[in-house]
């Protein structure tokens, strides 16, 4: 084969392969892509937040001792109903019995130190007054020193019988002390409800409860009358929640049923969540909201756990759209501003003069999309309220994620048949 045969096989080689790439380039751009379609239609929408929590009684009492000692009786036992003032359990009295009878017998003693003072002060004064008028008489028969002794043996007594009368008060003070203490080994119920935790037997030693909390707590009597359950929820979600919506609680004890609550407290203070980075401004904020339930069952038991859906707001027959589809673009102000942009494609923190506009991506009769804004109201599990921008029949992309991620105006679509028969078969079931 000459050369310049070769050259031209070789030159005819490489022109197929361009033009290939040029066809298979122009196809590629011309190729449609596959997304799920979805008119825009009217729904009814409900708007929640859903937080997690345990069981606890509204009312509940820790009981714990004021004293130390053995426990020598306990009347009670976990999961009985009690009422106010029921006996519950005794502390051995024995040692706090004895004090008592060691302050009754100081009082008694106090009071015959009184007893004998105060017949002492009364002669003292007697054989004062004799003096005097003796001096009155005849004042060269008594000295003044003579008076100034007697005056002062009144003085004298007088102090005893006060000395005295103030140690009766004292013994009378340290009898009730040891009273209180007695009676204090002697423990009734402080409310009515049902025992939900006992701690100690017959026999252990209970210490006082200023000493450690938890490990003197005796027993819990709970009113389980009324229930509740206290969640976390984001701050940014807390907002939307208010005193008095309704809540559908699921108990985990009870999976095929729900119960009906409303919220009755919201806290004021936050509670920070040390995150795992151990950053602090990677911590988590949640606001304790209290969810009081209005049908709990009898078999209700404190820490169960619970998942409370906190109703926010509804709406009924708004347009509504598929939350995936909401998307995010720049507007046209940021992509003329070439060096917003051009500056924003360097850092990754926002910058001034580029913003960004929520929108859907609206399929024309040609199958072409175009990216048009979008107001949106409150979120339901699914869908968003349209408030403007849309209007009903309107078709739009409803997924996938990565397609409308990728999205630009113009680029061409084509329904995915997999997708809408997938759809097809949930609306069915």
């Amino acid at each position: 084969m000459s050369r310049k045969t070769k050259w031209g096989v070789g030159g005819g080689i490489v022109l197929a392969i361009v033009l290939v790439g040029v066809l298979s380039a122009a196809k590629g751009r011309n190729k449609a892509t596959e997304v799920r379609m979805e008119n825009v239609e009217r729904r009814d929408l409900v708007a929640s937040v859903t937080a997690s929590g345990q069981i606890q009684p509204h009312s509940k009492v820790d009981v714990a001792s004021d004293i130390t000692g053995r426990i020598t009786r306990l009347a009670v036992k976990e999961g009985d109903m009690v009422t106010k003032g029921q006996f519950l359990l005794e502390i051995d009295p024995s040692q706090y019995r004895a004090a008592a009878e060691r302050a009754a017998a100081a009082v008694a003693s106090s009071r015959s130190q009184a007893g004998s003072a105060r017949p002492t002060l009364l002669q003292a004064q007697r054989n004062y007054n004799r003096l005097l008028e003796l001096k009155k008489q005849n004042p060269t028969l008594v000295s003044d020193e003579q008076v100034e002794q007697l005056k002062t043996q009144v003085e004298v007594a007088r102090a005893n019988l006060e000395a005295a009368q103030n140690g009766i008060a004292q013994s009378q003070a340290s009898l009730r002390d040891a009273q209180s203490l007695l009676a204090k080994t002697t423990i009734y119920a402080p409310m009515s409800g049902r025992v939900t935790r006992l701690n100690v037997e017959e026999g252990e030693t209970a210490i006082m409860g200023t000493l450690n909390k938890d490990a003197a707590t005796l027993l819990t009597i709970s009113d389980m009358s009324l229930l509740e359950t206290k969640v976390k929820v984001d701050e940014t979600d807390v907002s939307r929640i208010s005193i008095g919506d309704s809540t559908v609680v699921q108990i985990d004890a009870f999976p095929d049923t729900t119960f009906v609550g409303r919220v009755a407290e919201i806290s004021n203070s936050s509670i920070k969540a040390q995150a795992a980075t151990g950053n602090p401004a990677d911590q988590a904020i949640d606001y304790e909201v209290t969810i009081q339930l209005l049908n709990a069952p009898p078999a209700t038991r404190p820490d169960f756990s619970a998942t409370a859906k906190i109703i926010t707001d509804t709406r009924n027959r708004v347009l509504t759209i598929p939350i995936i589809a909401l998307t995010v673009r720049e507007d046209s102000l940021a992509k003329r501003d070439s060096g917003a942009v051009t500056l924003a494609r360097n850092t990754s923190q926002k910058q001034v003069g580029k913003r960004d506009v929520e929108g859907v991506f609206v399929v024309a009769a040609d199958n072409k999309v175009t990216f048009k804004p979008v107001k949106v109201g409150i979120a339901g599990e699914k869908y968003f309220e349209v408030v403007d921008g849309l209007k009903e029949g309107e078709k739009i992309v409803g997924g996938t994620y990565q397609a409308i991620r990728e999205l630009k105006d113009g680029a061409r679509v084509k329904s995915s048949v997999a997708a809408d028969d997938k759809k097809k078969g949930a609306k069915k079931s």
